[in-house]
């Protein structure tokens, strides 16, 4: 059964990114993107035996990690 067709639209539009694109991104580590995968900071969908990781989701980790220096 197909999902909702709102949901399947918005789903289309997400931009995933690889661990290596999250980290050249942030310009850290790829295990300190691991990290925040498996610590659950960062939201991450896991694809076979590798991890992609919303767009969405680097920005609002990034805005909070901001938004607590302030």
């Amino acid at each position: 059964m197909a999902g909702a067709p709102h949901t399947e639209g918005r789903l289309a539009e997400v931009r995933f990114l690889t661990v290596a694109g999250v980290a050249t991104l942030m310009r850290v580590s790829k295990m300190t993107v691991y990290r925040l995968v498996h610590s659950g900071e960062l939201t991450a969908v896991r694809v076979g035996r590798s991890f992609r990781v919303p767009e969405h989701a680097v920005d609002a980790y990034l805005k909070g990690a901001f938004s607590e220096t302030a």
